[in-house]
């Protein structure tokens, strides 16, 4: 399986995909750290994947997504985006909103 093909596994086989740098546990970057928190304050799961154990998909998935930097958010296969825009939808009450739809969804 190429890489492509493992990103979009991952993004298929989970509603919350989390790519990030270290374990939830874990963190190796404050921005993860960040979204780590928000995303538990949620209290719905998320699959997180560290970018570290991963070099070529960590190189692959900032052309897949077209997106710089890490962690990068994806809920229902679709970039929801990085720290920043996952903290202010936390703030808003919409990062609960958009993952209780789509882990209801999904069972």
């Amino acid at each position: 399986m190429d890489v492509i093909d493992r990103i979009k596994s991952q993004l298929t086989t989970q509603p919350v995909v989390l790519f990030m740098k270290g374990t939830p546990d874990f963190p190796q970057c404050g921005f993860s750290a960040q979204t780590v928190a928000a995303l538990r304050a949620v209290g719905k799961p998320f699959h997180a994947v560290n970018i570290f154990e991963d070099l070529e998909l960590r190189d692959a998935l900032k052309r897949y997504s077209n997106w710089p930097t890490y962690p990068q958010l994806y809920v229902n296969g679709e970039l929801v985006g990085g720290c920043d825009i996952a903290m202010q939808m936390y703030q808003n009450g919409e990062l609960k909103q958009l993952i209780d739809e789509a882990t209801t969804a999904s069972n």
